[in-house]
Parts: structure tokens; C-alpha cells; sequence
């Protein structure tokens, strides 16, 4: 397999520190809000990437923090922490802060088949941890007191831009907005491990520490949990291409310095969601979830369809025409599945082997998602029986996680219950044969194209109640028991 790596800027072939074995650590949600879609986007890329490594043969661990205490509202180690921020916005403890917005991101994840990681960690289950490595970088001189503060001395390292995204010159204190003067720090890009009560006092999780009651700076987290997790080689490190400076060029200056050694070779950055007015951000009032997706009918797979279609390193813009294109394509490729006959003939090991190859070649070039999207269609034209071409889809699927022959099999057994004209065309349910059932989710878009959405809300919940999850598709809408 061959990745780009962030570190060295050009793609390298993927190697490991324990042969067929991969250590990935996976930089976690912030849980002050809910994920946008733009956050999303990393994950799904990330999960790919992990199912892939697991399908071409390696044994993964994969780690994922859950940032509950210590992210400040700006990078530069200034602004209240938006754990506290987010308690205040609803007037709620940081701690259910916490919990609900981690249920909601694991709900959003299931909805998008995103696989929960091997270990979850939040940091506040890690206090002793994150204070034993500030002592070892105090201890190694890497580290200094100031102000109460404790603070990571980035003039001890021969290099601390590793990814070369950054002129010193764009980072010069006062410069970059945003960024206010710590008079603490003896140079400007130090960064803090651990903040005293002699700083933000009005800090809601504190603990006691070798230098006083304070809390965590967010980079040191990080850097702990991968160590316990992961242990002292990482293979493979992840996350959003905005997280590479300042947050992962940290995280590489303290875990060195403490390890003294390499630590982890291989960075993978995802590009950013973009709209037509830029960067996708929760600071712009409203923000695209995964939930408002559904509330506009679209199905949370499609949009995992959307970004398939697009390469990881590559900035994708987001509107609404963009996902309806999206939307009508994944419906469209479900429905060529299902014309497929599962009892047409048997599988051809020799045609499957041959596609399979072609498909590891593929998603081995640094993740070309959109060429094995690309892969299923080559299947569905291939020269070969339908039972051939379903055991390709479905073992390509294991990576891609689209649901592709249990939609199919939903277009291919259901028998629509319901027709009723619209102005452009028909609306559709389909669902598990039961006419009670087919009834009320067909009463319930009569109600959101009457606008009632009271009403809508009211008969979801009392479908939800009978344990039936509704799936709104273009032209329509499934249903399953769950």
C-alpha cells in the first residue's frame, strides 16, 4: 500500500514497526457541540481507511481521544475552553456537556457506518498520565514553569515545523489574528501543558498537580492517550489537515522529547469540506449535521456517497445541488444492484480474484475512494454471472460500507405499498410488508409537504417507539425494524 504522508509530502509505500500489525491513532471530536458534516468527513475518511488495512490483511488497533477538557477557543493558548463554553450556551454541567454530545457523535457515526474505534479515551479519564509526562519533559528540560503555567521550550528542538505549513513569519505574535501575547513564554510558538489557577480561573474541572490546582493544555492529551494505547511506536496518525499546525506539530515536539526517539512516521490529513463561502466552521451560526441532512431527506449513507467520490488530499465543496447529484446517483447504483440475481449461477473464483485484485490496487494507491466507487461499476459491466458480481460488491462494500446489497435487496424484495402522485413525480415507500406501517410513514410525508412538522415529528416518534427506523430516499422512503 502506498500513502501520502504529511511529514515527508510525497507518497510513500506504508510500512510498520511490527510487521502486518498497525498502530492508528485517530485525532477525536471536541464534545462541546454537535459534529458538522465537515468534521464528518475526516471520519469517514479515516474509517476507510482503517477497514481497508483490515481487509488487505493487517491487524489494527485503532485509538480515538474524546476531547472533554482543555481545547481553548483559539489555538494559540487564549480564549475560554469550549467545554466550559459550550456548559454556559446551555446551561448545563461540562461533564453532561460531555457525555450528550459523545452520544451524539457515535450516533452520528453509526448513521454514516463509521466503526467505532478499538479504544475511545476521554481526557479527563487520564489526568495522572498527562501530569507524569509533564514531569518527564520538566525533568528533560524540555519544559519550564512561568506565570504558574507549565510550558513545552520549542527552542530545545532542531525542528519544530515538521509538516512545513507555516512561515515564521505568519506566526509572529500579534500578526495571525487570533493570537494574543502570552508574556509567559520565552518564544512564541511554546505552548502550554498545564494551566494553573494563576490562568482562567473561572475554568470549570480543575485537578491538583505537582504545580498547582489547574487543568491540561489540549496538545498533551493526544500524545498520552496514543502512548497508552498505542504504545511508544505509532504507526499511523490521523485527523483533519487544520490539525496539523499547531496541534500535531505539538504533539511530535513533546512525545520525542519525552520518548527520545522517533515516534510515529506516517501522518494521513484529510482536506477540508468547503462551502461556496468558505471553510465549514461552527462559529457561523447555523451548521450542516447529520441530523439536518435527514430533516431535508437525505439519507446520512448518501453523503457518505458524496465524499467517496472525491479524494481525501482534496478540498470538496458542499452544496445542496452537489448532494442531490450525489443522493440520485447512490439510489441509481443500488438499483442496477438489485437487478442483479442473486441465483444466477456461482461464483467464479477466477473473476472474483481478478476484480479483487483490481480493487486492492486501487484503494492501495493512496485511497482512491473514488475509483473504487468506480470498481463496482466495472463489476456490474463485467463479463460474468449475477452471483460473481454480488460476492464482488459485497466483499468490496467490507471498505466502502455503503450498504449496497441491503438496500438492493430492500429496491429488489419490497413491493412498494404506496404510490401517490406529486407534482414532480411519485412518492414510494417501501419497507418490510406490513401496511400499518407503510401507512404511517406515508401519513408522515403528507404532513412535512403540508409543512405540519409537528405532526411529522409526532408520527416519527411513534414509529420510533415501535422500533422502525424510516431512511428518506430520493422519491421516497424505506423503513426497517431495528
Amino acid at each position: 500500500m502506498y500513502l501520502y504522508n504529511s511529514a515527508t509530502h510525497k507518497k510513500e509505500e506504508f510500512q510498520t514497526h511490527t510487521p502486518n500489525h498497525v498502530e492508528m491513532y485517530t485525532c477525536g471530536p471536541t464534545v462541546y457541540h454537535f459534529a458538522h458534516i465537515g468534521n464528518l468527513r475526516s471520519y469517514i475518511m479515516e474509517d476507510v481507511l482503517e477497514k481497508y488495512l483490515r481487509y488487505a490483511g493487517y491487524d489494527v488497533n485503532r485509538v480515538m481521544n474524546i476531547t472533554d477538557v482543555g481545547h481553548l477557543t483559539s489555538d494559540a493558548d487564549e480564549g475560554e475552553d469550549k467545554m466550559l463554553k459550550g456548559a454556559r450556551r446551555e446551561h448545563k454541567t461540562v461533564m453532561e456537556i460531555a457525555q450528550f454530545y459523545t452520544d451524539a457523535f457515535f450516533e452520528d457515526c453509526r448513521k454514516l457506518n463509521i466503526k467505532r474505534p478499538d479504544v475511545v479515551q476521554p481526557a479527563t479519564g487520564l489526568i495522572p498520565e498527562f501530569i507524569q509526562m509533564v514531569s518527564g519533559l520538566l525533568e528533560k528540560d524540555y519544559a519550564y514553569l512561568a506565570g504558574g503555567n507549565v510550558y513545552f521550550d520549542t527552542s530545545k528542538l532542531s525542528r519544530y515545523y515538521v509538516f512545513n505549513d507555516h512561515d515564521e513569519e505568519d506566526l509572529a505574535v500579534g500578526v495571525r489574528e487570533g493570537v494574543e501575547e502570552d508574556t509567559n513564554k520565552r518564544n512564541k510558538n511554546d505552548f502550554v501543558l498545564w494551566f494553573t489557577k494563576s490562568k482562567f480561573e473561572d475554568q470549570a474541572l480543575k485537578w491538583d498537580s505537582p504545580w498547582g490546582v489547574g487543568y491540561p493544555g489540549w496538545h498533551i492529551e493526544c500524545s498520552c492517550i496514543s502512548l497508552k494505547y498505542n504504545g511508544e511506536y505509532l504507526d499511523l496518525h490521523c485527523g483533519g489537515v487544520d490539525n496539523a499546525f499547531p496541534h500535531h506539530t505539538n504533539e511530535i515536539a513533546q512525545s520525542e522529547s519525552y520518548l527520545g526517539h522517533p515516534w510515529c512516521p506516517q501522518w494521513f490529513h484529510v482536506a477540508h469540506l468547503n462551502t461556496n463561502d468558505g471553510k465549514m466552521s461552527k462559529s457561523k451560526g447555523e451548521f450542516l449535521t447529520v441530523s439536518l441532512l435527514q430533516e431535508k431527506g437525505y439519507d446520512p449513507l448518501a453523503y457518505r456517497y458524496f465524499c467517496l467520490q472525491s479524494h481525501y488530499r482534496k478540498a470538496l465543496v458542499f452544496t445542496w445541488e452537489n448532494l442531490d447529484n450525489a443522493a440520485g446517483a447512490y439510489v441509481k447504483l443500488q438499483k442496477k444492484i438489485a437487478a442483479l440475481d442473486p441465483n444466477d449461477g456461482v461464483v467464479d473464483q477466477a473473476v472474483f480474484d481478478e476484480y479483487k485484485a483490481k480493487f486492492i490496487q486501487t484503494m492501495g494507491n493512496d485511497l482512491n475512494t473514488s475509483m473504487g466507487v468506480t470498481a463496482i461499476f466495472d463489476v456490474l459491466k463485467a463479463k460474468t454471472n449475477d452471483a460473481t458480481k454480488l460476492a464482488l460488491i459485497g466483499d468490496f462494500d467490507q471498505v466502502l460500507s455503503l450498504n449496497l446489497l441491503e438496500a438492493a435487496a430492500a429496491f429488489r424484495n419490497a413491493k412498494p405499498a404506496q404510490v401517490i402522485a406529486q407534482h414532480n413525480g411519485v412518492y414510494i415507500v417501501t419497507g418490510e410488508g406490513d401496511p400499518a406501517i407503510d401507512e404511517l410513514v406515508l401519513a408522515r410525508y403528507e404532513a412535512k409537504k403540508a409543512k405540519n412538522f409537528a405532526e411529522a415529528d409526532r408520527i416519527r416518534d411513534e414509529l420510533k417507539a415501535q422500533g422502525i427506523e424510516i431512511v428518506d430516499v430520493k422519491g421516497g422512503a424505506t423503513w426497517k425494524r431495528i
